[in-house]
């Protein structure tokens, strides 16, 4: 996973995590819907990169 990728879903799950936060201390469940989906999207993101370099990681030892 390339650092930007890194960077990039730390960010989104901040971002959900705030809105988790203000959400819950609005009593605005929809923006607390939409924080954990931020979450879950970025968490995703972050398995699918993970998948992509243990392929690359068995192609390359393959290759050797």
């Amino acid at each position: 996973m390339s650092a930007g990728d890194k960077v990039q879903n730390a960010a989104e799950k901040a971002t959900g995590k705030a809105k988790e936060a203000v959400g819950d201390a609005t009593d605005n469940e929809e923006l607390v819907a939409e924080g954990r989906t931020d979450q879950a999207k970025a968490d995703l993101k972050d398995a699918g990169e993970n998948i992509k370099d243990a392929a690359q990681d068995a192609k390359d030892a393959l290759d050797r």
